[in-house]
């Protein structure tokens, strides 16, 4: 299934940073999705990445969102880079890159590093935005914001 604009959501059963399981049909419906797939925790463009989301975090918030990240990491790599940074949003542990290859997220850098993209999913759990770049971490933050207030 190739994820473009416009597709829905692919469903999904991941753990959080707790170990608590997390359907897909939990975090649409209600409010818009920003969901950012990262490549690893703690690793210096991924703690730049999660703590610009932290820091813009209201912003989300009185954008009516919420922010959810997604690695390969474990629940307990999630806890703990979670509670080091401060970050108040969910981080799931995609450890088999399932919902990864679903969601068509590429890998970079000849293909040894697992990409970076960011969803925008409305309320109805359709596809609103995509944003991909390895390198401009802190974009996806302003790209999500500004696809938020288009009417996301």
């Amino acid at each position: 299934m190739k994820i473009s604009i416009g597709s829905p959501l692919p469903p999904f059963r991941l753990p959080d940073q707790e170990g608590k399981m997390i359907d897909s049909t939990q975090l649409v419906g209600e409010r818009p999705l920003v969901l950012y797939f990262y490549p690893k925790d703690d690793s210096p463009g991924c703690t730049a990445q999660a703590c610009s989301f932290r820091d813009a975090y209201h912003d989300f918030i009185d954008a009516g969102a919420q922010v959810v990240g997604v690695s390969s990491d474990d629940s307990s790599s999630h806890k703990d880079f979670a509670e080091k940074h401060r970050l108040p949003f969910t981080l799931l542990s995609d450890q088999d890159g399932k919902l990864r290859r679903e969601m068509g997220v590429p890998s970079d850098l000849l293909g040894l590093l697992p990409g970076r993209v960011t969803y925008v999913i409305d309320r109805h759990g359709i596809i609103r935005h995509i944003f991909k770049s390895q390198l401009n971490a802190k974009r996806h933050i302003s790209e999500a914001l500004a696809a938020l207030a288009r009417g996301t």
